[in-house]
């Protein structure tokens, strides 16, 4: 091989080899680089989970058997798993509600229907069987307290998933409004609430607990008790009869102190769960009227008991 042979293979190795250096120790890294940006480029096409919008529902009511048609975008607020209302109402709320009353006033066969939405995860603290009944409950002695006639309203809870808070865990609307026009003649719907009402003297709701007990804890059987007991008071305008008993122990006059101490504070928990304070009337029987032996533990501790009805 001649030198100039030589020569032009060792330039030709030295091309070959400073290519593949090359490769290896920048086109990689260029690569690499590039399809990080291409990655970094990709990342925004990816999906993320979006927060959910706020339901806001109107307050609307329609009579679609008359002329009544009432609508603003405001409607009465809660927070989760309460039922009082949050304050202040709207005024176009308000405005609406007076319009209300006159068209219920008027058209006595008219029948308001107002369902409390609730979500299955929000928590149930009232004395109602779920906390869209509460909520319809609470709705309707606002209207009650502004003059729409409580034998006019009837009230339901409903379960809605569907319905979504804002980031402060208020639900803006969860209340349905629907009127219904009512038949004269068809009178099934009264007899079986008087009859619902016949069963609540005849087995009236009894509670047994400490005085100054801060809370009530309340049977399935007992809750819907009390929705019964504030259907009847709305739609038959009775009363609330609040009794307290006691066991014999100690003086007989204290007693009586006792036990209408024990009926005011169940009246405050029917107040607090949406049963007016002018519809409850409390007493005291004190040790008056046992129902078991006070001779043992056992009876007294069943006539330490307070009786709720209706007259």
């Amino acid at each position: 091989m001649s030198k100039k042979t030589s020569y032009l293979l060792g330039i030709l190795l030295t091309i070959i080899l400073g290519t593949i250096l090359y490769y290896f120790f920048c086109c990689s890294q260029c690569c690499d680089k590039n399809s990080h940006t291409q990655k970094q480029k990709q990342e925004p096409l990816v999906e993320t989970s979006k927060t959910k919008k706020a339901t806001k529902n109107a307050f609307s009511i329609t009579d679609e058997n008359g002329d009544l048609k009432l609508e603003t975008a405001n409607n009465f607020n809660f927070k989760t798993s309460e039922f009082s209302i949050l304050q202040p109402v709207s005024s176009n709320v308000e405005e609406n509600i007076l319009k209300l009353k006159g068209y219920l006033i008027k058209n006595s066969l008219k029948d308001l229907e107002i369902t409390g939405l609730y979500k299955s995860e929000e928590q149930n603290n009232s004395a109602y069987p779920n906390l869209g009944l509460a909520r319809a409950n609470a709705v309707k002695n606002y209207l009650v307290l502004h003059g729409v006639p409580s034998n006019q309203i009837d009230t339901f809870g409903k379960l809605n998933d569907d319905i979504v808070p804002d980031e402060a865990n208020t639900y803006y609307g969860p209340i349905k409004f629907t009127m219904q026009t009512l038949d004269a003649s068809d009178t099934s719907a009264l007899k079986a609430l008087e009859k619902s009402c016949d069963s609540i003297r005849t087995n009236p709701l009894v509670l047994h607990f400490k005085t100054g007990q801060a809370a009530i804890n309340l049977t399935a059987e007992q809750r819907q008790k009390i929705a019964n007991i504030s259907h009847c008071v709305d739609k038959l305008g009775v009363k609330v009869q609040v009794v307290g008993h006691t066991d014999n122990s100690g003086d007989a006059n204290n007693n009586v102190v006792l036990g209408k101490q024990r009926a005011d504070f169940a009246k405050g928990y029917l107040v607090k769960n949406g049963i007016l304070e002018q519809n409850i009337e409390t007493s005291s029987k004190g040790p008056h009227e046992p129902i078991a032996d006070n001779a043992t533990e056992d009876g007294r501790a069943k006539n330490r008991r307070t009786v709720i009805t209706i007259n």
